[in-house]
């Protein structure tokens, strides 16, 4: 079953409080970002975090899924306190490397109209 775009917006607005939350279709599911940084998908309508230990710290004891083949995140079920799961995407993100820049394509590499 794929996520619906309705539960995608509320799990952004309920993670608000982290920063700005954005998402893009991915596979037929949705990658969730927090100022430009990936850190969790919404997949079968499950907010599934990337495994980082400042989760699990905030977590205590977290249930881990497998979302897809090979993948596993720390599944969220409660969506209701936006106060906790601020700080929860906020330590995560803050866990994750980040962001490489991306590599700009040379002029070789583009094309040319010769």
């Amino acid at each position: 079953m794929a996520s619906t775009l309705e539960f995608v917006q509320y799990v952004c607005d309920q993670l608000s409080e982290a920063g700005t939350i954005t998402f893009k279709r991915m596979f037929g599911e949705f990658g969730l970002y927090c100022d430009g940084k990936f850190f969790a998908t919404v997949e079968d309508d499950q907010l599934c975090l990337k495994m980082t230990e400042a989760g699990k710290e905030l977590l205590g004891e977290p249930v881990v899924i497998e979302p897809h083949e090979g993948a596993h995140y720390f599944y969220i079920e409660n969506l209701d306190d936006r106060t906790f799961l601020g700080r929860l995407v906020r330590a995560t993100c803050g866990a994750l490397p980040a962001r490489k820049p991306r590599k700009r394509k040379k002029a070789s590499e583009q094309g040319s109209d010769a």
